[in-house]
């Protein structure tokens, strides 16, 4: 009989504060040979800069695991709610996030 190998409880702390998360629908990522850097920040109507509110520096073995469950949760969303758009490379050229009034893409 082959022992299972024992797991390990790890108990979570999430304070109010960042409990209520913060919107991001502008990314940057950056890389070195030990690190991944994580800039999330926000696009608003009006204002010709985005501003990035958090940044999140971890290893390249985490980065790996973050992408391989981004992976599984997105499949496991589409399955539920269908396809994701996504935003194809032909589109590069288009206007990013918010129009103004008379704006065309």
């Amino acid at each position: 009989m082959k022992k299972q190998p024992q797991q390990h409880k790890i108990n979570v702390k999430l304070d109010q504060q960042v409990g209520e998360g913060i919107y991001s629908n502008f990314f940057l990522i950056t890389n070195s040979p030990s690190e991944f850097v994580l800039d999330f920040g926000r696009m608003v109507p009006g204002v010709p800069n985005a501003k990035i509110y958090s940044r999140i520096i971890t290893t390249p073995q985490h980065a790996k695991q973050l992408q391989q469950l981004l992976e599984k949760n997105i499949a496991a969303y589409e399955n539920k709610f269908g396809e994701i758009k996504a935003t194809s490379p032909a589109n590069k050229e288009k206007v990013i996030g918010f129009k103004s009034e008379g704006q065309s893409s």
